[in-house]
């Protein structure tokens, strides 16, 4: 096999390596938390905190209404118990009994809207619940296939690395470094003939230099410099 053949293998084996170490690496860049799960879980508790907040809300004014239910059975009882003759005592205990009447609508207005709020928050509560653990269900299933896609790439680059190795030692050293060279230079550097053209510069190509390829000798192309590869 020439020289410019086993180039080429080389080359062909480095872009595999590079296309799978592109994809180890894009993979590692999905493995570990999602962002979309992350905030589906902060959503999820904070309109849970949010509804035991409310209902927190909610419980107090009850209790406040049935102490307020107390002082004002307690009032009433003494309004109109006839034992308080002083008409300014009586206003004065009328003001403190419709005061705490006042009172009363209002914390069960609010405690009303309150349990309306508590009901909204916890059907908000169940949806985002739903969406959150749909999320990472899917996120597990996506980290299990990415794990299990890692572990075959990275057999498979130990594998490639492995040819490579074996390849490169059949090789000229000066040859196998010329063409790292060239590599870094060019991207690629053997390029193939193709109807006398090269295929890395698509310059047309001396008859000279079409014989010396066709004779196995290593040629590089007078326009790009990469080697020459007849097939």
């Amino acid at each position: 096999m020439g020289i410019a053949k086993q180039l080429y293998q080389l080359q062909e084996l480095d872009l595999e390596i590079e296309s799978n170490e592109q994809a180890v690496n894009q993979i590692a860049r999905q493995l570990g938390e999602s962002q979309a799960v992350v905030r589906a879980q902060t959503e999820f508790t904070q309109a849970q905190q949010h509804v035991e907040e409310l209902k927190r809300q909610q419980h107090s004014a009850e209790w406040e209404i049935n102490d307020l239910l107390d002082k004002l059975t307690a009032a009433e009882d003494k309004l109109y118990s006839g034992t308080i003759k002083n008409p300014k005592e009586l206003s004065s205990l009328q003001h403190e009994v419709d005061g705490l009447k006042a009172r009363r609508n209002q914390l069960e207005d609010e405690t009303l809207e309150t349990m309306d709020q508590v009901e909204l928050a916890t059907a908000s509560v169940a949806s985002l619940g739903s969406k959150f653990k749909k999320l990472e269900a899917e996120w597990h299933n996506q980290q299990q296939q990415l794990s299990t896609d890692m572990e075959q790439l990275q057999t498979k680059l130990s594998d490639l690395k492995h040819k490579r190795q074996q390849l490169s030692a059949k090789i000229d050293p000066s040859a196998v470094e010329f063409y790292h060279e060239l590599k870094k230079q060019k991207g690629t550097a053997v390029a193939k003939i193709e109807q006398g053209i090269c295929h890395g510069c698509r310059i047309s190509l001396s008859t000279a230099e079409l014989q010396q390829a066709r004779s196995g000798s290593l040629v590089h192309c007078s326009s790009c410099g990469r080697i020459l590869l007849l097939v």
